[in-house]
């Protein structure tokens, strides 16, 4: 049995500095190799390292296009893969493999720490054990290994800043993989996605200039999905509508999800054609809105590809 590991950067590989804790390079290879020695982990593990390693806070779509491409080209040499990866981003890296990676048939394990390996009482020794034989036993799909929970890749969100057990997501029957009959690579890049919350008093001219200015918009709406009717948030949609840039709307509450419809405060949303984002995350939202744009040039299929659930990352109607 053998895996592949992809260290990204992170809280997992730090030590102390003088400037405070920084990554260095071998903490994550001392920690396996003390693994293997004490039979926790049963397999052989070579570990791909990014150079330099970063800070998730760091991380781009481009980042989600190195790591998936090093799958793909690794992927007839190894039985599984690991990803450690900081938190803050943790859970748009893995939406985003979700998606990068249809007819995955072997196991890819998105992990990290709060805490320091180098540290004592760590977090990360756990989480990368775990990691390393959920690579081992998991099914096909893209998983989070946290705090002893094996989570759908495509539906996990940070629930926590700085407790162990971080990440949180629902339980779903659907595999986190697109079906395919062989391992694809969807590419993606760096388009302009906004991300705005409807508030009280909403500044419309945010919406505007998003709507004038980018590429996608996610909007995050009250509940199941409603917004202020007013003249300037409904030209503000209209002129996005008017440029065929998707608009996706997800709830600000973590659990439920939209229902365009369901209320006549959200007829303007209808109106426009904004997209209902259902349970979606708003992190996995992000990451499928990079992919329309990357993968399809015509708003049509845009739309079509938005509209479709994936990997399960909504609960089909």
């Amino acid at each position: 049995m053998a895996l592949l590991l992809i260290h990204t950067g992170g809280t997992i590989g730090m030590a102390q500095t003088e400037a405070g804790f920084a990554p260095q390079a071998g903490v994550l290879e001392t920690a396996i190799e003390a693994l293997q020695a004490s039979g926790n982990v049963g397999a052989e593990v070579q570990v791909s390292a990014f150079d330099p390693l970063i800070d998730s806070a760091q991380a781009t779509p481009a980042e989600w296009d190195k790591i998936a491409r090093t799958i793909h080209a690794a992927y007839d040499r190894f039985d599984g893969f690991v990803v450690t990866h900081g938190t803050d981003t943790l859970a748009y890296t893995a939406a985003a493999l979700c998606l990068a990676l249809p007819g995955l048939k072997k196991p890819v394990v998105v992990t990290g720490a709060m805490l320091p390996l180098t540290v004592e009482g760590t977090d990360g020794t756990r989480n990368l054990r775990d990691a390393l034989n959920a690579a081992i036993l998991s099914p096909a799909g893209v998983w989070v290994q946290f705090a002893g929970k094996r989570l759908h890749g495509g539906r996990v969100r940070k629930s926590h800043s700085h407790a162990f057990d971080a990440f949180e997501a629902e339980a779903v029957s659907t595999m986190p993989v697109i079906p395919a009959d062989k391992l694809l690579l969807n590419t993606v890049g760096d388009h302009r996605v906004g991300m705005l919350s409807i508030t009280p008093g909403t500044c419309t001219e945010l919406i505007c200039y998003a709507a004038e200015r980018c590429d996608g918009i996610i909007l995050r709406c009250y509940g199941s999905g409603t917004a202020p009717e007013s003249p300037a948030l409904r030209e503000a949609l209209m002129l996005a509508q008017g440029r065929d840039i998707p608009v996706v709307a997800v709830s600000q509450c973590a659990e439920g999800g939209i229902r365009l419809g369901t209320y006549a405060a959200g007829g303007i949303l209808r109106d426009a054609g904004v997209i209902d984002g259902r349970d979606m995350t708003p992190e996995m939202a992000y990451a499928k809105v990079q992919f329309a744009l990357s993968q399809f040039a015509d708003p049509e299929a845009q739309r079509a590809y938005l509209s479709t659930c994936q990997c399960g990352e909504y609960t089909a109607a």
